[in-house]
């Protein structure tokens, strides 16, 4: 995004990606699959970290399925699921800025990202120089 701007299609399943991880349920389920033992999870291992029922837990992995973010497979009765790093690449990717900034709490508030302190007084939100 900061190398130069998104072409449509890119902007629309970025979108779609953003979309599906905007939910609180999915992005705890995106972080449970990733984090869990062999970088795959068993739907039955999902179900119990969360205060709703089944068939919401499979709604919102179909979300994150449909969305480029996982993939699944089914054995026997049982269906596995695991991130896709090829989505997860493209979505670092796009928040990586060539700048090398630093954004969230670890970010300095006074530091204007394209370099130096800001001025004393400055408003505390950082500019963006790009």
């Amino acid at each position: 995004m900061v190398r130069g701007p998104l072409g449509e299609e890119a902007a629309a399943d970025l979108a779609k990606m953003f979309k599906a991880l905007s939910d609180p349920v999915r992005l705890r389920l995106l972080s449970l699959i990733a984090s869990h033992e062999g970088g795959e999870a068993c739907v039955c291992d999902l179900t119990g970290p969360f205060d709703v029922s089944q068939p919401t837990i499979s709604h919102h992995l179909k979300v994150l399925r449909e969305a480029g973010l996982v993939g699944s497979e089914r054995r026997g009765t049982w269906v596995y699921y695991r991130v896709l790093p090829t989505a997860l690449a493209k979505l670092s990717s796009l928040l990586d800025p060539v700048s090398g900034a630093h954004f969230g709490p670890a970010a300095d508030s006074r530091t204007r990202r394209c370099g130096g302190p800001a001025a004393p007084g400055a408003p505390s939100r950082s500019r963006v120089c790009m």
